[in-house]
């Protein structure tokens, strides 16, 4: 008995030091299952509590009567399928007659208190259908990301949501983004992510940093074109719109349209032509978009004229010639200037870490998904890189990226110096850097010469 209480304390107190010190591992060897126990044992009381439960139909009531049996109890929705995952559970409900998705949705901060969860969250799967996903731990608070992850062509994953799944930037799906935060707010990290995730695909990089390019110019062995000052970008830009004229020449030429040919075949961006003649598709990050629209002379504010419209024009444009933006600011309102707006609305993806005030927060939500702007506001200082992204759709979630040192971006760029395309239209703005030395050791057999 003496040798039982003992382990039994051993094991409860290695339980409590792993929840406090290292709760994904408190959560994978303990809480999975003491959590699918609780949602087990209280469902059906929980749901009751949480007005989750309809009452029993008339057939049900007039067979209880016909029966002399008791008047049936009141249902819930029934569990098709419960999974634990490595950051909480995933509970997928069948609804019953009368119910709606939004009953689930608004109850979820009850049945979050009720199971003993960190956070749940709900979506709608199909007419129905509801899933219910349950964090067990704040999974943001220290961000380690699953080891196996989807790496489709041009679909970066950059971030861990709060509900433990994947943030994924798919630029064939979202084509263009638009990301605001104050200074201290994670930004940075989140950009070296995306720069590393892009770094090991078949893509051209194209960068446009007017802080003298400190934060895009370390990674310069991976980028096709990069420019530190607002001229150089005016020129790479309008070189851009160039390249994309000439994509669409070839999309034109290779369309193959004539009376055999299906539908299906006919070409229209480039994802539609064949492997070996399609154009390397491109990124353009903007590191600070207000050095490109902000002036002080005429001269300046006829050459952020001509910028803005490029960008509007490859805002607008160029999904199908394969050129995509990724657009960075602490601000990006109507008071940079004209055609502002204009680009802002083309740009679908948006993602806003700690913003200084609440009209930052609607410069990136206030059209698309006004819920996400509370949200965007609330990001405390002492947490930098937690961000809230949505898209058009209104959906919105809170992210956080893991923490990406500027070595380690420099060293995954380096690593993969080899992918980097030679466009012939961005030669002129092909960053010169040295050769990387060569990792390889000369084998001899005699010993090195002295002086």
């Amino acid at each position: 008995m003496t040798v039982f209480t003992v382990a039994l304390v051993l094991v409860v107190a290695a339980a409590g030091l792993l929840r406090w010190r290292r709760p994904a591992w408190y959560w994978l060897t303990f809480g999975v299952v003491l959590a699918a126990l609780r949602v087990a044992f209280r469902y059906a009381s929980v749901m009751d509590a949480c007005g989750l439960t309809v009452p029993p139909s008339r057939w049900r009531l007039a067979l209880a009567r016909v029966a002399n049996r008791p008047v049936p109890e009141s249902r819930a929705p029934r569990i098709l399928r419960l999974r634990p995952t490595r950051t909480g559970l995933v509970l997928r409900l069948k609804l019953r007659p009368g119910q709606d998705a939004f009953d689930v949705s608004a109850a979820t901060d009850r049945l979050r208190h009720s199971f003993g969860m960190y956070g749940v969250t709900s979506r709608e799967l199909r007419s129905g259908v509801v899933e219910l996903r349950m964090t067990g731990y704040d999974v943001l608070q220290r961000v380690q990301m699953p080891a196996m992850v989807d790496r489709s062509p041009m679909r970066i994953p950059v971030a861990l949501r709060e509900d433990g799944a994947i943030h994924y930037r798919d630029y064939r799906t979202v084509p263009h983004g638009l990301t605001l935060g104050a200074t201290e707010s994670g930004k940075s990290v989140y950009q070296r992510n995306l720069v590393a995730g892009l770094a090991a695909h078949d893509v051209a990089l194209v960068g446009i940093d007017c802080k003298q390019g400190v934060e895009l110019f370390p990674l310069a062995r991976r980028f096709s074109a990069l420019a530190d000052n607002p001229d150089t970008a005016l020129e790479l830009l309008e070189a851009l719109v160039s390249h994309m004229q000439d994509v669409y020449q070839l999309i034109r030429a290779q369309q193959r349209i004539s009376v055999n040919v299906p539908d299906a075949e006919i070409a229209a961006d480039i994802w539609d032509l064949p492997a070996d003649i399609r154009p390397v598709p491109v990124v353009v990050l903007v590191d600070e978009v207000a050095e490109l629209a902000l002036f002080a002379t005429k001269d300046e504010e006829n050459r952020r004229d001509r910028i803005i419209t490029a960008l509007v024009r490859l805002a607008q444009l160029g999904r199908a010639s394969g050129i995509y933006l990724e657009i960075c600011g602490q601000r990006f309102g109507s008071e940079l200037g004209k055609g502002i707006t204009m680009l802002r609305a083309q740009l679908t993806g948006r993602t806003a870490h700690r913003v200084n005030d609440e009209a930052s927060a609607n410069m990136a939500f206030g059209d698309i998904a006004p819920d996400a702007v509370l949200a965007a506001i609330q990001i405390p200082t002492e947490t930098p890189g937690i961000a809230v992204t949505g898209d058009s759709s209104g959906g919105w979630a809170r992210i956080r990226a893991p923490h990406t040192s500027l070595r380690q971006a420099v060293n995954i760029c380096n690593r993969h110096a080899d992918r980097t395309p030679d466009l012939p239209a961005l030669a002129a703005f092909r960053p010169a850097v040295a050769p990387l030395p060569s990792a390889r050791v000369p084998l001899s057999k005699t010993a090195p010469a002295t002086a």
